[in-house]
């Protein structure tokens, strides 16, 4: 195989025959690239070339579902990679557009060992990628990305005969099927099911209306366009249109559903936007008086609440505080046999007997209408306010290169390290400890916190505070904590502040 280049100019003779591949794409648990500007068709096809590679490396039977996203370049991207894999020796399951989490349903459907989900995730037009793994539920790790980079980067894919495709018609069905059950709600439920006209319109409102939730639609068309804002529910201009709805709708709550389907965000009956750890408390109160004892799994940008609240305590609650990442979040589930993970940006981990382990944006609205079901006399603010309350940033994220970011937070956590070492404060409070599993988490005496960690998948840094004091407290720590980002001349503007 040709080894890619790191840039071949468009409109050029080799821009249409040549493969190139930007060595950043690779990231720490999945592919993304700008497109075309860091990755062409060609370089595509080496993609899956080196992935069908990989698999006969590691002695994985070559069958592959795959699978792409509603937007208008995501099929041809599907077909270059479909290529490279039957290059490389690979029998391809092709399920057509679809979820993330639909694909990964694929995998036990068909009873097939890989999966490649070309999408762009929760990213703005422009970007593509794809999401791909062997052992389900998991997804690739930064071993698996860093083997499969050394593959398509060094020319190495090898080309192979057995290789074929073909179209598996019926996996929505299917998969709409597994997510209902036989649960019908038995309380009335009015939701808006906003998509911001992504892929899950095709499939969120069909499967609340079969559950029997009355759905207001909320940008339900598929357009991949996105006229009124990217979908991505955890930002706030998707929050915001969706606590909209529910003023104008008088509906008991909102879900809002990334571009992929694999996250969900939730604005409740006065139009709060409740943040997906907020939300992993709640549904980790009604889970453990099901399931005593249970251990749950949160991610470091998660609420200090898993860790502290009474309830959760009171039944036994065991909470593991985990790396950022989809990936590493499904591992660490059924590595500790946990019952749920729970991850700020909107991705949730129900493994059995609830789902199956991996994050499926659908899945968790189908809990959170059960959750209700199972409250009949609270609305979903009621069970809001009963959380001990915290003040919270949203998940902000300043520019920074993904040459450099690794480098620039190596840094800033020895900063941060250093300050607790000499007994260095945050907002006037002593430093309890840096917790460095995943970038720093700097704990604070009386339990608030700040996080400054690198993006897996886009050139930023993020940034989340947490303070169970005050708005004020919560504004003070991340001034002190941005004043230390800020000595990094690398670090450029915020996507949001507060």
């Amino acid at each position: 195989m040709q080894k890619p280049a790191a840039t071949v100019m468009p409109n050029t003779w080799s821009f249409l025959r040549d493969p190139m591949i930007a060595p950043t794409g690779f990231r720490e648990y999945d592919a993304r690239w700008k497109y075309p500007d860091e990755i062409n068709l060609p370089g595509v096809t080496a993609l899956g070339l080196g992935l069908g590679t990989q698999m006969h490396r590691r002695g994985i039977r070559p069958e592959i579902a795959v699978g792409n996203d509603y937007r208008d370049y995501s099929l041809a991207i599907k077909q270059a990679l479909v290529l490279g894999l039957v290059q490389a020796g690979v029998q391809v399951r092709d399920i057509g557009p679809a979820l993330s989490p639909m694909a990964y349903f694929a995998q036990f459907h068909l009873d097939v060992p890989a999966v490649a989900m070309v999408t762009a995730s929760h990213n703005p037009n422009g970007w593509t990628g794809v999401k791909m793994g062997f052992d389900r539920p998991l997804t690739h790790g930064p071993e698996d990305m860093a083997e499969l980079r050394g593959i398509v980067l060094g020319g190495e894919g090898q080309p192979r005969d057995g290789g074929g495709w073909n179209f598996t018609d019926g996996l929505r069905e299917a998969y709409l099927d597994d997510l209902a059950g036989d649960f019908r709600m038995s309380r009335r439920l009015r939701v808006v099911c906003a998509t911001g006209n992504g892929t899950a319109g095709a499939f969120a409102p069909e499967l609340l209306e079969r559950i029997g939730v009355e759905v207001v639609p909320s940008h339900n068309r598929p357009d991949y366009t996105f006229p009124h804002y990217n979908p991505n529910p955890e930002a706030l201009e998707m929050l915001r249109d969706m606590a909209q709805s529910v003023h104008d709708s008088g509906a008991d709550f909102a879900l809002g559903f990334d571009g992929d389907g694999d996250r969900c965000g939730v604005v409740d009956d006065e139009g709060e936007e409740i943040f997906a750890d907020k939300m992993g408390v709640i549904l980790a109160r009604d889970l453990i008086r099901l399931h005593p004892n249970a251990t749950f799994v949160a991610d470091v940008k998660s609420t200090g609440l898993f860790a502290s609240d009474p309830e959760l305590q009171a039944h036994g609650a065991q909470t593991d505080y985990w790396k950022t990442g989809h990936s590493h979040m499904k591992r660490r589930v059924r590595e500790i046999g946990a019952l749920a993970g729970f991850e700020k940006s909107g991705h949730y981990f129900f493994a059995e007997p609830l789902g199956r382990g991996y994050d499926c944006g659908l899945r968790v609205a189908v809990e959170i209408c059960k959750l209700m079901d199972r409250n009949p006399g609270k609305s979903m603010s009621d069970l809001r306010r009963a959380l001990p309350r915290t003040w919270s940033t949203p998940t902000m994220s300043p520019y920074c290169p993904d040459t450099e970011k690794y480098a620039v937070l190596g840094r800033l956590v020895d900063r941060l390290t250093a300050l607790a070492d000499s007994g260095g404060t945050l907002a006037g409070r002593r430093i309890d400890q840096v917790i460095t599993v995943n970038g720093a988490r700097v704990m604070l005496e009386n339990g608030g916190w700040g996080l400054v960690r690198a993006s897996s998948n886009t050139p930023n840094l993020v940034v989340v505070c947490e303070s169970p004091e005050s708005e004020h407290e919560m504004r003070a720590i991340f001034a002190d904590l941005d004043a230390i980002i800020r000595t990094e001349p690398l670090v450029g503007d915020y996507d949001q502040t507060i």
